[in-house]
């Protein structure tokens, strides 16, 4: 090494990330490492990152998932493919619309009186100011994207590919305008997608009302929590098997207020045991109501408008009523003709806009809509013949297939200004529709040319569907298209899986003929520490460039990779406090060798002695290594990522760290020893840790690989290491495993008979198999050992036993100890774990605790009956 470089290492004595990062990525960018490269670098590799919104700033949910995908595509790059991340952002109609119009307020002004033309200038002046934001951040997070290619899904030629999707899923039949239920946001007065509704636990009354039957014979009670709606019922439905109402099956009853006629039908889907098993049929303003009232034929009246207030069709004297009003009147009237005939309290889940934060309403309502049973059968073959992956498979498989199988169609059009408007034209004139590319010159049909353009904007998600295959470049023939398509990996959530993951199988397979991607690792969503969802609103938010701030990217990005699973994990502040200081670790370890290492060769690449390593703690160092080369590789390939870094961080921390500095300590502070041998092991097991950790923690690595001796070029573009049975040793293994188990009891004894830490103490080792390794046990433990052979003391005169691997430590009377001090701490504990014992077992014999206890509670009062008990067979020994 230098010594300019030596001298500045020995200067910088604690790794300060936020000095480091900034740089480092700069060195990144400039060296085009995030750039693919050319052909000759390797197979090409390729991710297309969930394009986030250009509204949004960075949450947990990016953190996780970037740094899952950077681990990813960092790994190929290092074996050498052509890794290209496609990165971009969405342009997020509904969220950016809300933006705007907010600004647009504040200048006492709204987007009507803007126009929409001024509009969405306004809002693509709002994205070129703002949209940056969340790139940035990225960046800070260590994301190695292909900035350089950077996309967003309203650039003109993005632009194109939605266009001609469009069109030519409505020259197939596929795309049609209809009248269909929708989930309507009267805040945004805009259809929106399942995604963007929330479900919000509310108490409501449910009332009991008494529809009279036509027959003047009676009354049929149903159960309702909405009686506004009820101005829009058109039939009483009832269980087929319901003898209750059996007989009632085809007479009418008579709708309350307005004295519409409306049928009694039965229908499996009335769940008898709900309300009173009468269930009034709404299809204008329920989902379910809907099917059934397609099913049976039945009008769709609609009493609430888009506007959120009720309609002429509600009558006269609740028409024009906002939601809240009409329902109040409507009892009223309804008790006014004691209609009403009992009422309770009702908890349950209504759906809100996330965006308004109104009561969402399911109308019926005018809009285009694609045909997706058509397009799912592909998607559905393409999961069960293996060509795409969910990880883990159950449930995730299943899932997909059960939404495919039972899919509805979906509703593309938006009432918005923000996002790609609708490729379609109306003459007035004769009523003619054209969906074209291109805006057309004049109707075909009656010649008129001043064709009216459909106000409408694409569903977000539909343009989303295009993404792996639109960033690079389709419907061109692009050679990053053939390149980098299909992509090998999604990686998102559960919660997208059929808003986005599903439907873009569909797209891909449906316009190029491949599904997008091979494997789906389906991500943890993390929670607040408390189990609550992460809400600003809430205040669960946790700010994860606070973390940043505070600990740095790596630690961040360590942490949230060793919570994460395919199930829901709480936010866990200790996890990234344990990535920090695998940081810290990894910087203090790495100053230790280099600077006191011997010189390296001149070429800077750290090589093994030309003879075998002739000490057991090498030999056992590389075939550890080797091993978790071997295991790291293949869980990050397998999507296991918890178990990849919490695998290396016990490797660097303990196995390197902990037992093997430890022990080559002795030679590395020799200065009249050679130490070439270990100066060349210590620099190949720095090499290869680094390497191994950069995909996970990709600063701190590239930041120490600059020290070591020679010239190197980046971490980020060195080869990931290939694996070399050669560095196996089981011999090494075993033996210095036996000494790492033999120093832990010994330490063990220490810490239970509350020997002080500075006293040596004298033992006889009763075991074969040391004879490399007992010098290290005796400093590790502190213990002064001589070998069985030596005699010279009966065995009897022995204070303690302690088994170790192979045999046992005799713990000799000394000097250093108080023999009799030991033994009555001993005895103090004896009988302290006898009582502890006693209680526990008593506990586990009680078959009331043993049944009625959480199995986990019962669990974990027999794994420290197990603890107490064996720590007490030691203690005797």
């Amino acid at each position: 090494m230098t010594d300019r470089r030596l001298t500045a290492l020995e200067q910088r004595t604690r790794y300060d990330p936020t000095e480091v990062e900034r740089r480092v990525f700069a060195r990144w960018e400039e060296a085009g490492v995030f750039r693919p490269g050319s052909e000759a670098r390797g197979a090409p590799y390729s991710i297309a990152i969930p394009p986030p919104n250009v509204t949004g700033a960075l949450h947990m949910g990016h953190a996780l998932n970037g740094s899952i995908q950077d681990v990813l595509v960092r790994l190929k790059r290092m074996q050498g493919r052509r890794a290209k991340w496609i990165f971009g952002t969405d342009h997020a109609g509904i969220a950016t619309q809300v933006k705007v119009e907010q600004m647009l307020a504040a200048e006492g002004t709204d987007r009507h009186a803007a126009g929409r033309e001024e509009f969405v200038r306004r809002a693509w002046e709002w994205r070129e100011r703002y949209g940056g934001t969340i790139v940035e951040q990225f960046k800070r997070l260590g994301a190695s994207a292909d900035y350089g290619d950077e996309r967003f899904t309203m650039d003109p030629e993005y632009a194109r590919a939605v266009a001609h999707v469009f069109v030519r899923l409505f020259q197939r039949g596929l795309v049609y305008r209809d009248r269909y239920m929708v989930n309507w946001d009267p805040g945004t007065r805009s259809a929106i997608s399942d995604l963007e509704v929330e479900q919000r636990s509310v108490e409501d009354a449910l009332y009991m009302v008494d529809y009279p039957l036509e027959s003047g014979s009676g009354s049929v009670t149903v159960a309702t929590v909405r009686p506004e709606t009820m101005l829009a019922d058109t039939a009483i439905a009832v269980h087929p098997d319901d003898e209750r109402y059996t007989r009632l099956v085809g007479e009418h009853a008579v709708l309350p207020l307005l004295g519409r006629r409306l049928p009694i039908i039965a229908d499996p889907y009335v769940d008898p045991a709900f309300g009173t098993g009468a269930l009034k049929i709404t299809p204008g303003h329920d989902p379910n109501d809907f099917d059934i009232g397609r099913a049976h034929d039945l009008a769709e009246v609609s009493v609430i408008g888009e506007d959120g207030l009720m309609t002429a069709e509600a009558g006269e004297a609740f028409a024009g009523l906002v939601v809240e009003e009409a329902q109040r009147a409507v009892v009223a009237a309804l008790r006014e003709r004691g209609l009403i005939s009992g009422m309770k309290p009702f908890l349950h889940d209504v759906p809100h806009s996330q965006r308004s934060g109104r009561r969402v309403e399911p109308l019926v309502s005018l809009q285009w809509f694609c045909d997706m049973e058509r397009l799912a059968g592909p998607a559905i073959d393409c999961v069960r013949e293996g060509r795409v992956r969910f990880h883990p498979e159950r449930p995730w498989t299943q899932v997909y297939l059960d939404w495919l199988e039972n899919i509805r169609p979906w509703c593309v059009s938006r009432q918005l200004w923000w996002g790609h408007q609708l490729p379609v034209w109306y003459c007035d004139e004769c009523e003619e529709t054209y969906v074209s590319e291109t805006p057309p010159e004049h109707c075909g049909a009656c010649g008129d040319a001043t064709l009216r353009r459909d106000p409408d904007v694409l569903d977000t998600w539909f343009s989303s569907a295009l993404w792996p295959f639109a960033t690079l470049g389709w419907p061109a023939d692009t050679p990053d298209l053939r390149a980098f398509y299909p992509t090998q990996v999604l990686s998102t959530a559960r919660d997208i899986i059929f808003l986005w993951v599903a439907r873009m199988v569909m797209m891909g397979i449906e316009f190029t003929g491949e599904p997008p991607f091979a494997d789906v690792p389906i991500h943890s969503v993390i929670q607040a520490a408390d189990g609550r969802r992460m809400s600003k609103s809430l205040g669960t938010g946790i700010d994860p460039l606070r973390e940043i701030d505070e600990h740095g990217a790596d630690a961040l990005r360590f942490g949230l990779l060793a919570m994460s699973s395919s199930q829901d994990v709480r936010f866990s502040a200790e996890k990234v406090r344990q990535g920090r200081d695998l940081a810290n670790k990894l910087w203090n370890a790495s100053r230790l060798v280099l600077l006191r290492v011997a010189e390296a060769d001149a070429a800077g690449h750290p090589i093994l002695p030309a003879a075998r390593p002739g000490t057991a703690e090498d030999r056992w160092v590389l075939s550890r290594l080797e091993r978790v080369t071997r295991r790291a590789t293949e869980l990050i390939e397998a999507y296991d990522f918890a178990h990849a870094v919490l695998e290396l961080y016990a490797a660097f921390w303990s196995e390197i760290c902990d037992w093997y500095l430890e022990m080559a300590k002795p030679r590395l502070y020799d200065e009249e020893a050679d130490r070439s041998d270990l100066s060349a092991t210590l620099l190949f097991v720095l090499e290869r840790m680094l390497c191994l950790l950069h995909p996970v923690m990709p600063f701190v690595t590239e930041e120490i690989w600059s020290y070591l001796p020679g010239e190197r070029g980046l971490l980020a573009v060195t080869s990931w290491p290939e694996s070399d049975d050669a560095l196996l040793d089981p011999e090494a293994e075993r033996l210095v495993g036996d000494a790492v188990g033999a120093v832990t009891a010994l330490r063990r004894y220490r810490d239970e008979t509350g020997v002080p830490a500075t006293a040596r103490l004298s033992g006889r080792l009763v075991a074969p198999g040391y004879e490399e390794t007992a010098a290290h046990v005796a400093r590790l433990a502190r213990f002064e050992l001589e070998p069985a052979a030596a005699g010279g003391r009966a065995n009897g005169q022995a204070l303690a036993t302690v088994p170790i691997p192979g045999g046992e430590v005799l713990v000799l009377p000394s000097a250093e100890v108080d023999a009799e001090g030991i033994e009555r701490r001993r005895s103090a504990r004896r009988d302290q774990l006898d009582s502890e014992i006693a209680r526990a077992r008593g506990k586990l014999a009680n078959e009331q605790f043993v049944a009625k206890a959480p199995a986990a509670v019962v669990e974990a009062e027999r794994e420290k009956l197990a603890r107490l008990e064996e720590e007490l067979v030691r203690l005797d020994g």
